[in-house]
């Protein structure tokens, strides 16, 4: 009963305290918001765009600057990547003053905000300071073949601020985090100009090493790329089950490596077989007893 005789007089107070005069100014003000809103819009496109092309002058004088005064690749690819992250942020920070937003107060919110998007972007930062690092003490350049601790290999293709790309020699591109790179271990197998090839073949017991030590030695004084400056031999690595275990050594040059091995590796095949020597194929002798019941 009470609450049927009181809301119809708050509703009817709510009711009258609408001017119809405010309505039909904001029905009337609306098509010029409407305008305004389009053309600030419209601006910001017009700033952006222009503001886009701009940072891709400014970018390109930056790059060639430093091809000009020959810094190292991986130098140019972080700074070109470093300076269009910077230069968009001031863009966006622009175009936000655009539509009244207080920039000061913009900054001083993520200042305020700094610990918990510190937190949350931890890796991220882990890998820009990996990136840094990477740059300052030049574990590897631009166009070396590195292998990761996780077995991860390639040719160094670029350094950005937070990733490096490697390319492998099947063609894929692998993305790799500065962080793990930085802090992880690495093998760099281009920092010298030369590199060693170890290929592993087995002969059988019944056949004579100095025959093919003599075989193996002879293909590698006939092929042009193997380094006669460098140590070239045929060792017995081990006395396997069904094998004696020969180790042919010899060093090419990075650029001759894979050819050279794969080169390698079929001259050994018809090498010992025109020396007589058998590679033999595992086996296992299994004795029948005759006497079991």
């Amino acid at each position: 009963m009470f609450s049927d005789r009181i809301l119809p007089r708050v509703t009817q107070g709510r009711a009258s305290r609408i001017d119809p005069g405010m309505i039909e100014k904001f029905w009337g003000e609306l098509p010029e918001k409407v305008l305004q809103m389009g053309l600030r819009i419209v601006l910001a496109l017009v700033v952006f765009l222009l503001g886009t092309q701009l940072i891709r002058l400014l970018r390109g004088i930056v790059k060639k600057s430093l091809e000009r005064s020959r810094v190292d690749v991986g130098i140019r690819q972080f700074t070109d990547s470093f300076l269009k992250a910077v230069l968009y942020i001031l863009l966006i920070f622009m175009i936000a003053g655009g539509f009244g937003v207080d920039a000061a107060g913009v900054a001083a919110l993520l200042g305020s905000a700094g610990v918990a998007i510190g937190l949350a972007v931890q890796g991220s930062l882990s890998n820009l300071a990996g990136g840094v690092l990477i740059l300052i003490l030049k574990p590897f350049l631009v166009g070396d073949y590195i292998i990761d601790a996780n077995g991860k290999e390639g040719t160094v293709t670029e350094i950005q601020l937070f990733y490096t790309k490697l390319l492998t020699p099947d063609n894929r591109t692998v993305i790799l985090p500065n962080g793990a790179l930085a802090n992880g271990s690495l093998v760099n197998i281009t920092t010298d100009r030369y590199r060693r090839c170890d290929i592993s073949v087995g002969i059988s017991y019944g056949s004579d090493i100095g025959t093919a030590r003599e075989a193996l030695m002879k293909l590698l004084a006939e092929d042009q790329a193997v380094l006669r400056d460098r140590e070239m031999r045929v060792v017995v690595d081990s006395l396997g089950d069904s094998a004696i275990q020969l180790i042919v050594r010899c060093w090419f040059t990075n650029e001759e490596y894979w050819d050279g091995r794969y080169r390698l590796t079929e001259g050994i095949k018809y090498a010992l077989d025109q020396a007589g020597i058998l590679i033999p194929y595992p086996q296992m002798d299994v004795h029948v007893r005759q006497d079991l019941p």
